[in-house]
């Protein structure tokens, strides 16, 4: 009996370990990266971000910096990323949120729900960073053949992300000079970015390993 409660003991601890150890893992997969005004720290940091970048621009044609800058300025490459709340009764009472809008790339739930559909990704969630940046992909691919904005456009490619493909073609922009201020701070930090992953591209590709040695 000793031996068997002392079995039990042991298995225990050694699960409450591995359920403590998985909780970590999991906050320091999904926490924001240390240093968001580098792109090149971001991938050195989350190197399956890298990848997922990678594999994203191969599918939609898409340069990895456009979908990222945006990433930044919708969530903050935040996972759990919401809209802010909307208030009823002279803005005291707090009512639901703003839009659908969740997650890495903000996207709202139509529009993700036809990002399931037309992409086959159907088992895709909006706070896994992989299916987010492919997500991304798929509305600057998408607004690219609609709209016939460069994929490479970056504050042209904000707009409509933002107003919608319709809202665009409207420009419903000209009415909110907050949000061109706002696609403008996007493009200029997509050019930020462009410059850092030029710089890194190469490295990143090679592996941990590679940079141990040669790095």
């Amino acid at each position: 009996m000793e031996i068997k409660f002392k079995f039990f003991q042991l298995f225990n601890i050694k699960t409450s370990m591995l359920v403590i150890c998985c909780i970590f893992m999991q906050s320091c997969a999904s926490s924001p990266p240390k240093n968001v005004s580098n792109l090149c720290e971001i991938f050195r940091e989350k190197p399956d971000w890298f990848h997922a970048a990678e594999d994203m621009n191969q599918k939609w044609g898409v340069p990895v910096h456009v979908p990222m800058s945006m990433m930044y300025q919708e969530s903050s490459f935040r996972h759990d990323a919401l809209p802010p709340r909307d208030y009823v009764f002279f803005g005291l009472i707090p009512w639901g949120r703003v839009s659908t809008a969740f997650g890495y790339s903000q996207a709202k739930t139509q529009t993700w729900d036809d990002y399931l559909r037309e992409s086959g990704n159907s088992g895709a969630d909006r706070d896994d960073f992989d299916d987010a940046i492919d997500f991304m992909g798929w509305f600057i691919s998408k607004t690219y053949k609609i709209n016939g904005i460069s994929k490479w456009d970056a504050y042209a490619q904000y707009l409509n992300y933002h107003e919608g493909w319709g809202g665009y073609k409207r420009k419903t922009y000209n009415k909110k000079k907050w949000l061109v201020a706002v696609a403008k701070k996007v493009n200029t930090r997509a050019s930020i970015y462009a410059g850092q992953y030029k710089s890194c591209k190469e490295e990143l590709g090679h592996g941990w390993l590679w940079r141990l040695f040669w790095g």
